[in-house]
């Protein structure tokens, strides 16, 4: 369902691209603005792993002691998975949330911060991580690059309309559209286009939650971890987020204050909804183990273990260790 949805609404982006454009300039209009939206987001799509790694600082989960078991967590996973292990970074910030970027799973990067490791217990920390190769698995940063060709396409469209416009170059009243036909497109097209853009990015999360849950076998965990982290980052700011909100889709939970899920400009849905659709398939035993089971500390570990867990979410915070 979650790929139907995304195939429907990137089938809706394009037929809105190709409208606007010709309605606008003609074939010319829709191949100039496509070109150069192309151009931009290939160059964003090859590099933007290290793009954005380098603005948050991370650092390899090598270099940390607290690293090492969250890459064996990863690795793991991966193997469950039939992934490549991605490489493993750890990002120096309170606030707690996680990321995946790479534009291939033999490209990819995963990411933590220190906040979501002092605050999550192995499990969910397990679940968080199942979550971000489920995006690997997904190639949803090559669905999202496609995504963004588009609506940036869309957004140059309205763009040559208005500078044709003010400059005199076009006559409106001899468009199809009109002037007031114009003006509206001028306005809406890219606000239609960033709405599903926006709706796209929140199906791509609703599907990681579910296969990130089969990945580790513990939805439960993963939704515990996702009331967890929406808690923290609604009380800890991200400043680098704060300062570059094009980046707060990567995030598993939105780092952006003054967020709404489930909006219709919102990039992540409302965390009590993908609380309930993790227990949802825990209730209805949709969910099992994938490939051989996560291997067991066999010494000391750094990262807290728990019990047998109440059918509830568990609200306990556990600190990494």
């Amino acid at each position: 369902m979650g790929y139907a949805r995304t195939a429907l609404l990137l089938a809706a982006l394009t037929g809105l691209f190709l409208a606007v454009g010709y309605a606008v300039g003609g074939q010319g209009g829709i191949l100039i603005a496509f070109g150069i939206a192309l151009a931009m987001n290939l160059f964003a799509y090859w590099n933007a792993d290290k793009i954005v790694l380098r603005m948050y600082r991370a650092r390899p989960a090598a270099d940390d002691v607290r690293g090492h078991e969250l890459a064996r967590i990863v690795a793991d996973l991966a193997a469950r998975a039939d992934l490549p292990c991605p490489k493993v970074y750890i990002i120096d910030q309170d606030q707690p949330n996680a990321f995946a970027t790479g534009r291939n799973p033999e490209n990819a990067a995963v990411a933590a911060t220190t906040g979501l490791l002092r605050l999550l217990n192995r499990e969910e920390v397990a679940g968080v991580m199942a979550h971000e190769l489920a995006h690997v698995k997904n190639r949803d940063s090559l669905i999202m690059t496609m995504t963004a060709v588009l609506a940036g396409a869309i957004g140059m469209l309205a763009n040559m309309l208005m500078f044709t416009g003010l400059m005199g170059g076009r006559d409106n009243r001899s468009s199809p559209l009109g002037a007031i036909g114009s003006l509206l497109v001028m306005l809406l097209a890219p606000m239609a286009a960033m709405l599903v853009q926006m709706a796209i990015s929140r199906s791509r999360e609703y599907e990681a939650d579910r296969i990130g849950a089969e990945i580790s076998g513990q939805p439960r965990a993963l939704a515990s971890a996702l009331q967890k982290i929406s808690q923290g980052a609604e009380r800890i700011d991200n400043e680098v987020a704060e300062a570059n909100p094009a980046s707060a889709h990567l995030f598993i939970v939105n780092p952006l204050h003054g967020r709404a899920g489930d909006s219709l400009f919102s990039t992540h849905p409302q965390v009590a909804n993908r609380i309930e659709r993790l227990l949802a398939m825990t209730a209805g035993g949709d969910v099992g183990p994938r490939g051989p089971a996560p291997r067991r500390p066999t010494r000391a570990s750094s990262i807290p273990t728990s019990g047998t867990r109440r059918p509830t979410v568990d609200r306990r915070g556990r600190p990494w260790g």
